[in-house]
């Protein structure tokens, strides 16, 4: 972080406050991913977005911290609260939105899905290691033919004998190429289970998906399922319909909530920076009356998101958290960040568009943000059914 940077942060903090709404265990966490993604993210980020590298060594050191799962009570895991969660999240997304999603699909999605769904030996076999990096996890529930509808699940999990044969396909999931095991949902005549696949089993092939202009220091995979069998230990027993992965997914919406917040700060900051270090017409350009509002205009929308982030976690730790009120979250932290980025990009000029700052990496991996884990029309129609009692999908 330059010194013109450091001010900037200086100045957003100086203006929100926040620290004093957290408790000093908060703000641990929030430190230690805070130098986390300054010290080691930052500095390679450009690079790896621009190479399309996903950088591995990277995942010890998240569960080194204690990251990886961090918002689960089993054992090996921290146990943290739902805030310092969220904190980690936006810390991370500060640097770059592929490393928030890293942490979310490992930790919210497939060791969540193990830990409130699984057996104790399948708790006990997959969990501890996760949460040190040792091994990688994926999700797979989103289909080629649609993400939106779950319900017209075409992937199909049949019994033979005492074994479970596994048929389709799955895309846009995170950190397949990677992963050690793969958390399947299938159809079966017993309504939608999950399974626990270890990626080696034949007949599961995962294929990272290239050309993408977003998210690109990070993973994401086409997998067929071709005849895949496992043993009938295989299957998350506590896990029937489509309310298990959902709960999943809203653990990964949460995290959105204050990620996305995260990739707004630093576009704010290098706004800050932009504003008060470029002259034009003798002056900083922060010194103009239209520079001035679109920053306090972000300022508003960033204080806003946060206090909507920082209210949702507080209702998370007390058990209160409801589906409709994670839509609202995701909904307006994603929109208003990519609103304070587009913004951000106008100060900065035709630098913007220029990897000498972060905005347009940030604007791009928003794009994909606002689409994965439920798009704004999805989130849109939550919030109607919510107010009008009429579902509109």
């Amino acid at each position: 972080m330059t010194t013109q940077t450091a001010t900037a942060a200086a100045a957003l903090d100086e203006a929100f406050s926040l620290d004093h709404l957290l408790g000093q265990e908060e703000l641990r966490w929030r430190d230690s991913a805070r130098r986390f993604a300054r010290e080691r993210i930052a500095p390679v980020i450009e690079q790896d977005f621009e190479d399309k590298h996903f950088r591995r060594e990277f995942v010890a050191e998240l569960g080194a911290l204690g990251f990886l799962g961090m918002h689960l009570k089993d054992p090996g895991c921290a146990g943290a609260g739902a805030v310092a969660y969220g904190l980690v999240c936006h810390e991370l997304e500060a640097a770059d939105s592929g490393w928030r999603t890293f942490v979310s699909v490992q930790g919210s999605l497939a060791m969540s899905a193990i830990s409130k769904f699984g057996s104790d030996e399948q708790k006990a076999e997959w969990l501890p290691p996760m949460a040190r990096g040792e091994r990688i996890g994926c999700f797979a529930l989103t289909e080629p033919q649609g993400g939106s509808d779950p319900a017209a699940m075409t992937t199909t999990a049949r019994r033979d004998g005492d074994d479970w044969v596994i048929e389709g396909a799955k895309r846009w999931i995170g950190l397949a190429a990677l992963a050690d095991v793969a958390v399947v949902w299938a159809a079966t005549e017993d309504g939608v289970r999950g399974f626990v696949v270890p990626t080696g089993t034949p007949g599961f092939t995962a294929t990272a998906i290239d050309g993408k202009l977003s998210m690109r220091a990070s993973v994401q995979c086409d997998i067929v399922l071709d005849g895949v069998r496992l043993p009938a230990s295989a299957m998350l027993p506590g896990a029937r319909g489509l309310s298990g992965p959902f709960s999943c997914l809203n653990e990964a919406r949460y995290g959105i909530v204050w990620g996305a917040m995260g990739a707004a700060r630093s576009c704010l900051e290098v706004s800050i920076e932009r504003a008060t270090s470029r002259e034009v017409f003798g002056r900083p350009i922060g010194a103009t009356q239209l520079i001035q509002q679109k920053l306090a205009d972000m300022l508003v929308e960033y204080e806003k998101g946060m206090l909507l982030a920082l209210h949702l976690g507080r209702l998370k730790e007390a058990g209160r958290l409801t589906p409709t009120q994670i839509s609202v979250g995701k909904l307006n932290s994603v929109r208003e960040a990519l609103a304070i980025a587009r913004e951000a990009r106008t100060i900065l000029g035709g630098d913007g568009i220029t990897n000498a700052f972060p905005v347009m990496r940030h604007m791009a991996n928003l794009e994909s943000v606002r689409t994965y884990e439920g798009t704004d029309e999805i989130h849109t129609l939550v919030l109607g059914r919510a107010l009008t009692g009429l579902a509109a999908f």
